[in-house]
């Protein structure tokens, strides 16, 4: 029995699910066993504000639901970093899921168009 990779939830995918977006249930479907960044949170519940929307506890909900936060410490810090150079116009949220996919070898999940197909050495899923 081969092993699911683990899948890394970008903040727009997470943001679909809340939203009620288009490729909502496919977060949904992952969400056990999943990670995110702590960076990612931090613009899901910035973007959440923005739009008036209550976000108390939504960590420990998520964590109920079997996704892990993941810190964003040094080694990931170096990652993202690294990750600038690519010429992809990527934002610091954008680095971080996508180091954190490459460093646990999992699957960033994301509702970025400009992810796929851009060469990032991080094997990359959009939904919708």
């Amino acid at each position: 029995m081969t092993e699911q990779p683990t899948i890394v939830l970008d903040a727009s995918a997470l943001l679909a699910l809340l939203r009620e977006e288009p490729g909502a249930d496919e977060v949904e479907r992952v969400l056990d066993g999943s990670m995110m960044s702590c960076v990612n949170l931090s613009e899901v519940l910035q973007k959440a504000e923005q739009h008036a929307v209550d976000v108390e506890g939504l960590e420990h909900d998520l964590e109920a639901l079997g996704v892990r936060f993941a810190p964003f410490d040094t080694p990931a810090a170096r990652s993202s970093a690294e990750l600038w150079s690519s010429g992809a116009g990527l934002s610091l949220g954008d680095r971080a899921c996508l180091a954190l996919a490459a460093s646990v070898d999992g699957v960033a999940l994301t509702a970025d168009h400009r992810w796929t197909g851009a060469g990032l050495g991080v094997h990359v899923e959009q939904i919708g």
